[in-house]
């Protein structure tokens, strides 16, 4: 890890709806993440990691306080000004996947890069390279239906980790997994982000993977209760 962070929050809040209807989600959250930590967030149902989470991934904007993603702030930002800094600085790993059935696990890897601003050129063959390092260089042309769980779930960490973003945020990666493929997937992950030096945050209720976080962070009713300084 480089002591640089990655990112910063102080006193973030988040609240749903106004008045009397109104919810706060996050009560005033601080929190640093240094640049190349493999951090673990976790807490119940409800507790406001997923909002938290949605706000790191320039998803959702907070409501009071400020943020930093690599310097750049989150808070003072209207929402529609999100996508470019997702696009700039997140790959995303959801519970679910998302890869695109109609495309081929190469082209769903490839088409994100394109967005950004790859070549096709370029971005095929990033996405060869790290289809390749997640065991999957034998399958390019294959769709998502027609891999296992665990293979569609390694495609989704080589689409997080393509084109290198600095910051890999997943979402209970391992929670439609059995417990052997999702040990697998998150040591996967774990490696692929030490060599290529990502920082990566993963919200999970999954105990059997907390042993590969540099760093468990509780959150619990929109509130921190572990989240030594750096």
């Amino acid at each position: 890890m480089s002591g640089e962070l990655a990112v910063k929050l102080e006193g973030l809040t988040k609240t749903y709806g106004t008045g009397a209807l109104a919810f706060q989600a996050l009560k005033g959250i601080d929190l640093s993440v240094t640049q190349g930590e493999f951090m673990m967030l976790v807490g119940p149902s409800g507790s406001g990691k997923t909002t938290l989470l949605s706000i790191l991934g320039c998803v959702l904007a907070p409501t009071s306080g400020e943020g930093w993603l690599f310097g750049e702030p989150l808070h003072g930002r209207r929402e529609s000004e999100l996508p470019e800094l997702r696009l700039s600085y997140i790959g995303f790993i959801f519970q679910g996947n998302n890869l695109l059935p109609a495309l081929s696990i190469e082209d769903n890897v490839a088409f994100p890069l394109e967005l950004r601003g790859s070549s096709r050129r370029q971005a095929v063959a990033e996405a060869r390279d790290v289809l390749s390092a997640v065991g999957l260089g034998d399958k390019l042309k294959r769709h998502p239906n027609d891999l296992s769980g665990g293979q569609r779930q390694r495609v989704a960490v080589a689409r997080a980790v393509a084109g290198r973003p600095p910051l890999i945020l997943a979402d209970e990666p391992t929670a439609s997994l059995d417990a052997e493929t999702g040990q697998q997937v998150t040591e996967l992950l774990k490696k692929l982000s030490t060599e290529r030096g990502h920082t990566v945050v993963v919200v999970t209720h999954d105990n059997r993977i907390f042993h590969f976080a540099d760093r468990t962070v509780h959150i619990e009713d929109g509130l921190l209760l572990a989240a030594p300084p750096h």
